[in-house]
């Protein structure tokens, strides 16, 4: 099972960033698919989260109308669009697939906003 998140690096305030994870070695389809972040010293948060066929998102208060979270089933990928970029936001972000009591992590990819 792998979970390779891509994308991050560094941007500047109001600048925008898609963060890729590419999944292999499970069923990708029928996993509910999520970003979370950590910034330092701080606990890992959810950000978004999209269902197994991508019927419904849901967002953290901090970043609805900035973020999107979309799915490709035939390419076993989740993104994370990310707009109007905040230095709040920097952190490492981490791709996270749950099935029933199955969970799986990425590595993480660091973001940081910055000028």
């Amino acid at each position: 099972v792998q979970l390779v998140e891509s994308g991050g690096g560094l941007v500047q305030p109001g600048g925008s960033l898609r963060l890729s994870c590419a999944a292999s070695g499970f069923t990708f389809s029928r996993y509910d698919m999520s970003w979370y972040r950590q910034a330092p010293g701080k606990e890992r948060v959810l950000v978004a989260a999209i269902t197994s066929a991508g019927g419904s998102t849901n967002y953290a208060d901090s970043v609805k109308g900035r973020f999107i979270i979309s799915r490709d089933n035939a390419k076993n990928t989740v993104y994370l669009q990310m707009n109007s970029l905040k230095p709040e936001d920097t952190a490492v972000y981490y791709c996270n697939a749950r099935f029933l009591v199955i969970r799986y992590w990425g590595q993480g990819t660091q973001v940081t906003v910055s000028s």
